[in-house]
């Protein structure tokens, strides 16, 4: 593995993992907020970043690379409102796109096919991962201050389970 594919997926296991950090600072948000389901559906996304993280981490052991972890960022800890938190999310989900994106010319840069391949998965991946997000943002906006529609759209993401298989099977919610 070159050097230059190696440090830029170092810095990736480190953006996964602190997308961790963020969804479970807001899943701490959610639950303060007397929304569990939205904590909930933050803390199963927070455990798809981890599984996220550790295939990153594994591909580099496969390649025969060197995995070197870096400090994790401290996360914002509080929100005007659940929209404004799915709306953090969203942002932040955009930001992992464009770092998934700057990978794949990485490896296209030094021909690396084998992680190119390998990250075409991440691509298809942040495309649900913002669609997600930005679905319950936009019900979310829809509803405004009608708490009725948030307590709805809370029962409804209390419904969102962690797939056994995500980290070793790249399944995702």
């Amino acid at each position: 593995m070159k050097p230059e594919i190696q440090d830029a997926i170092n810095k990736q296991i480190n953006a996964e993992l602190f997308s961790s950090y963020l969804y479970l600072s807001m899943s701490s948000y959610f639950e303060s907020k007397d929304l569990p389901g939205m904590a909930s559906w933050m803390r199963v996304q927070a455990q798809e970043e981890v599984g996220h993280a550790m295939k990153f981490f594994d591909f580099v052991n496969e390649r025969r690379g060197r995995v070197i972890l870096a400090g994790i960022g401290t996360p914002k800890t509080d929100w005007a409102s659940p929209l404004e938190a799915f709306e953090d999310a969203f942002k932040h989900e955009c930001g992992i796109s464009a770092r998934i994106d700057s990978l794949v010319d990485i490896a296209n840069e030094h021909k690396d096919h084998a992680t190119a391949t390998f990250l075409q998965w991440f691509v298809t991946e942040q495309v649900e991962e913002e669609a997600s997000v930005d679905a319950i943002a936009a019900k979310l906006r829809m509803f405004g201050e009608h708490s009725m529609g948030l307590v709805m759209l809370d029962r409804e993401l209390a419904g969102r389970t962690a797939s056994a298989s995500g980290a070793d099977a790249g399944e995702s919610e």
